[in-house]
């Protein structure tokens, strides 16, 4: 009974950083405002994945800006 009243705040600490923590593009839409593309499956080299545009495609960001 004594750990609950640690657990507890555990708890919604975890729950609060889950609520809103991907700040990632969602859609297609946010990708090209953010300067980025969609590709498909992966990014060619000198583009990273930084958030999904549909359920195969990525958005692809510059490595350096």
């Amino acid at each position: 009974m004594r750990i609950l009243y640690l657990l507890f705040p555990l708890f919604l600490l975890l729950a609060q950083g889950a609520a809103g923590s991907s700040l990632a593009p969602g859609n297609k839409a946010q990708c090209l405002r953010e300067k980025g593309f969609c590709g498909l499956f992966k990014c060619p080299f000198p583009f990273v994945i930084s958030g999904r545009c549909s359920k195969f495609r990525f958005c692809c960001k510059k490595i350096w800006g």
